[in-house]
């Protein structure tokens, strides 16, 4: 008896060890999102590198080791050209690297409004899944023990749409809207960009505009000039930017870790200085008066 007993617990193992290391998903709104609700239930396609046929945005948690977690948090929106989402590169491999450094990540999976016989709009869907991802997270900052003074959002490419289309457009909370998620602020705290695509970048970056970090490679066709154009938009708002300009990389370098460039393979290294400089890993002391 003794056992059988040890052997159906070595069996219920491996299943509890996976319960624990698989990372939540938290959809957008419960109903499904708005107008498609009777949607949200077509699954979503998967292979290799790529998510696509989204239907029913959400939110993947990969949270930081307890001994590690300093309540900033991050959503990443990965790219795709809106056609797909780059999960791994660009999804999985951030989280685990922001994570390391103590930073609760929410991987946004967005509506794509140039997939496949797609029903939705870039402009309008895709830019409300990301203003809904932030007040989902807002709202939920004591269950996740988030400081709502350090969650800002990182995009790459397509992504990076998404993250200037929540940033720079109407954010402000709703104080009449029924859902209570919806009355929250979208307003990112800090920006991370990195080759973000060239739609929606504003003609004047406001003054308020959270700080941001922008990577690019000179020889990427699409985005180098995205970085240029908020680099020179940010200077003359007067907000913090920093920007990093590599000679050779061309577009869709992820996380750096599969190229042979040591200056692109280094990069986010780049990240982790800069997040540790402008107080984003832990809460700004208070100056002290004399």
């Amino acid at each position: 008896m003794k056992y059988n007993k040890l052997l159906f617990c070595l069996l219920l193992l491996p299943s509890a060890l996976w319960a624990q290391t698989t990372p939540a998903v938290i959809p957008l709104w419960p109903k499904g999102a708005p107008g498609f609700e009777n949607r949200r239930n077509e699954p979503e396609q998967a292979k290799d590198y790529w998510v696509k046929n989204i239907h029913n945005p959400s939110l993947t948690v990969f949270l930081p080791p307890k001994d590690k977690a300093n309540g900033a948090a991050v959503i990443v929106c990965p790219g795709g050209g809106h056609r797909l989402l780059v999960w791994n590169a660009e999804g999985v491999d951030p989280a685990k690297f922001l994570n390391n450094l103590g930073i609760a990540v929410f991987v946004l999976k967005y509506r794509l409004g140039r997939d496949t016989l797609s029903p939705y709009k870039v402009e309008v869907h895709a830019r409300e899944d990301g203003l809904r991802a932030m007040r989902l997270v807002r709202s939920r900052a004591a269950e996740f023990a988030l400081d709502t003074n350090r969650i800002g959002m990182m995009g790459f490419s397509a992504g990076g749409e998404v993250v200037d289309m929540v940033t720079f457009g109407p954010n402000k909370p709703d104080a009449n809207a029924l859902d209570p998620i919806d009355r929250q602020s979208a307003k990112p705290k800090f920006l991370i960009q990195i080759y973000p695509g060239p739609g929606f970048i504003p003609d004047v970056i406001p003054h308020d505009a959270p700080p941001v970090f922008l990577l690019a490679a000179n020889d990427d066709p699409c985005c180098a000039v995205s970085v240029m154009q908020l680099l020179e938009k940010y200077r003359e708002a007067k907000v913090p930017v920093e920007a990093h300009i590599f000679t050779h990389g061309l577009h869709g370098f992820n996380m750096g870790y599969r190229s042979k460039l040591k200056s692109i393979n280094n990069w986010p290294q780049r990240l982790a200085d800069w997040l540790s400089d402008n107080n984003i890993l832990e809460p700004e002391k208070p100056k002290v008066m004399h």
